[in-house]
């Protein structure tokens, strides 16, 4: 299934990023139980590979592995390797997995977060996985975030221990979130508007003096943020009010 495919179906994308051998490719056969093939070697995993994954709670997501990180990547292969890492830019969710084992781990944590920013990926919710617990005889655990959803969880790949708990945490963080807001639209964003009515969104609409509209619209945040980066608009986001039917165009 292409990206162009997965949005269109709804389906949520989760991205694997993370330094070169962190054990991406392990972690993404654990979770799929694909046959992902495995070295310790730059650029082993060289094209997103993409995988359906059903979340214990019944949901679907697309899983995506993406290129390991490297320092010092030589200038001709920049623009490849961050070409592959388009997956992260879209996706609904990123996993950072980091080799705990690492004595280096937070500074190949910044270099992958500065990437990231580069690349307008440092907005898509991120857990951060801590990898290879079994070298250091430590036993899997969340930490949850002030919304009590998982924001980092210890696991080992290789073993399987931790990776339920991961499963757990991805489903909760992609739990659908509905926002009540307003938008402005100008008279020229008439095709913006029929798109808000068509998905459903329009709790009301007021015509403004200048021609333009003020919607008042309530969706799943996911595709407010989408919807708004997509069109370069923006929204204020209001106190959540009782869910109300639609409005029709």
């Amino acid at each position: 299934m292409n990206r162009q495919n997965r949005v269109r179906a709804e389906v949520p994308t989760v991205a694997l990023v993370g330094y070169t051998n962190a054990g991406k490719s392990t972690l993404f056969n654990a979770l799929t139980q694909a046959d992902v093939y495995v070295e310790d070697k730059l650029f082993a995993t060289l094209d997103p590979t993409v995988r359906r994954l059903e979340l214990p709670d019944g949901r679907e997501i697309v899983l995506a592995d993406t290129v390991g990180f490297v320092r010092d990547l030589p200038h001709e292969l920049i623009a490849a390797f961050r070409s592959t890492l388009q997956e992260a830019r879209e996706a609904d969710l990123i996993l950072h997995l980091i080799d705990a084992s690492d004595g280096s781990r937070w500074q190949r944590v910044r270099q992958v977060n500065a990437v990231l920013k580069e690349l307008d990926a440092d907005r898509v919710p991120q857990i951060r996985v801590y990898n290879k617990i079994d070298m250091l005889d430590r036993r899997p655990r969340v930490a949850n975030n002030r919304h009590g959803e998982g924001r980092a969880v210890w696991l080992s790949a290789k073993t399987g221990e931790g990776v339920p708990f991961l499963l757990e945490a991805i489903s909760e963080r992609l739990r659908p979130q509905t926002v009540h807001g307003t938008i402005h639209l100008a008279p020229t964003q008439a095709r913006q508007r029929a798109k808000l009515f068509e998905a459903g969104a329009v709790l009301s609409e007021e015509t403004c003096e200048d021609g333009g509209w003020t919607i008042e619209l309530e969706m799943a945040e996911r595709d407010l943020m989408r919807f708004l980066k997509r069109e370069n608009l923006s929204a204020e986001i209001l106190e959540p009010e009782p869910t109300r039917k639609p409005a029709t165009a």
